[in-house]
């Protein structure tokens, strides 16, 4: 039987980062289908609609934090993927510092968006 390996080290702080923000993402998706795909309709989505929802602070602060969660959740998942797959060294702390600054840069750009949207 093959050996299970994980770069996590089970009960550190990315560890539990990875499942906190999992069970994040699994309640505002919910959320998201359920507002977005039931309440409103695809043909009913419009970019005055999606700025009235970003000026109430609630649906703001719930979906910077979605974004949040979802670069975390992601970058971190990439990095130890990447770890487990034997990366060691210099291509690993490159991993790593490439990876985090894509994931400041993306939640920048998202949360720019989001002011955008929130002042449309």
């Amino acid at each position: 039987m093959a050996e299970r390996y994980s770069s996590f080290n089970r009960g550190g702080t990315r560890w539990f980062l990875q499942r906190v923000t999992a069970a994040f993402l699994v309640v505002t998706l919910a959320f998201h289908f359920y507002l977005l795909h039931f309440v409103n309709h695809a043909p009913e989505i419009t970019f005055a609609g999606s700025a009235a929802r970003f000026s109430v602070p609630a649906y703001f602060i719930t979906m910077v934090l979605f974004l949040a969660a979802a670069t975390f959740h992601g970058v971190n998942g990439v990095y130890n993927a990447l770890v487990n797959q034997g990366v060691t060294g210099t291509p690993k702390r490159a991993a790593k510092w490439i990876l985090a600054v894509a994931g400041v840069l993306v939640f920048v750009q998202g949360v720019r968006v989001a002011l955008v949207l929130m002042g449309a």
